[in-house]
């Protein structure tokens, strides 16, 4: 038995997994938290990390490097996605890990980051047959055709995501018509592109992972606090789905606050968010034969990323 540790730290929050690995067992996890740290604070629009983001992204990875110290961890993956892909100043991000963790962060392409989240939500996969998977990011939703007997089929990494939404749009309380309709614009324009690249038509079944699509799932269960167990695995009409992400976007900061399930690094960021997953959603609903209902997994990139530091993945 090995024990490894996934870091996958993204455009809005940093995540930590800790597990244990036995030949021919599924992952176990000995501890997993996440903390919303906004690395991507205003990369879109200067190219830059913020002095403070990235100050409170490194607090936080001393926090996750004691936790391995704790757990005797003998392997650390470290990926950075959208944020680190796209800032100029990213020397300053890798030696500031490197000095708190001993590892060089991988800064990883769209199309690793889309395998990766397809590998690590492969837990609720249990057809043979095609099924689309959709990681919402902050600065980059990843698109994936799979299956489980043949892995990744096709796959797309659009730069749209809760963060960058709500910085380049949404900025209102409760958002406009007209801020609605400007990202509606963009993400329907990334998932021209994506479409042309990723056949959806295959798909049998859509999987959504990452914090947006587990938030949305939690409103649309009517949950009074965050239930991960609930959350999992769950599948739920299209119409629920989209009526939560409705009531999401049009929702105020106050009443989504009140939310006994919402993060509170979350809750400036969820119209955006919402309004992604619902325009996916459409998208694939069309494009799909039929698509009745959608998939939730807790199971996602970093996961990927604890299967990749076990060597269980290339």
């Amino acid at each position: 038995m090995v024990k490894v540790a996934g870091i996958d730290c993204g455009t809005n929050s940093i995540r930590l997994l800790i597990a244990t690995v036995e030949p021919g067992q599924p992952l176990r996890d000995l501890e997993r938290t996440m903390t919303v740290v906004r690395l991507g604070q205003g990369v879109d629009k200067t190219g830059m990390f913020a002095h403070d983001a990235l100050e409170r992204t490194f607090d936080a990875a001393e926090r996750y490097a004691d936790l391995c110290r704790q757990h005797e961890v003998e392997t650390i993956k470290f990926v950075a996605t959208s944020a680190t892909r796209d800032a100029g100043n990213r020397d300053l991000f890798v030696s500031g890990i490197e000095e708190r963790l001993g590892v060089t962060p991988e800064v990883i392409s769209g199309q690793r980051e889309a395998q990766l989240s397809f590998y690590g939500a492969a837990s609720v996969i249990d057809s043979p047959e095609p099924v689309a998977v959709v990681d919402l990011g902050g600065g980059s939703t990843e698109i994936v055709l799979g299956s489980v007997t043949d892995g990744v089929i096709g796959s797309h990494s659009m730069n749209v995501g809760c963060v960058r939404m709500h910085e380049r749009h949404l900025v209102s309380d409760p958002p406009t018509e007209d801020e609605i309709a400007a990202a509606r614009s963009d993400v329907r324009a990334a998932l021209d592109e994506a479409a042309s690249v990723v056949d959806l038509s295959r798909a049998t079944r859509l999987v959504g992972l990452a914090g947006t699509v587990t938030t949305v799932t939690a409103r649309a269960l009517g949950l009074t606090h965050y239930d991960p167990a609930r959350i999992d695995g769950a599948t739920l009409s299209v119409d629920r789905v989209l009526a939560a992400c409705e009531w999401l976007m049009t929702a105020t900061r106050e009443e989504r606050s009140a939310e006994g399930y919402m993060h509170p690094g979350r809750v400036d960021v969820i119209p955006a968010g919402a309004l992604v997953w619902s325009e996916v959603i459409r998208r694939c609903a069309a494009e799909m034969v039929s698509l009745d209902s959608v998939t939730t997994s807790e199971h996602d990139i970093l996961d990927g990323i604890a299967l990749w530091a076990a060597g269980r993945l290339a």
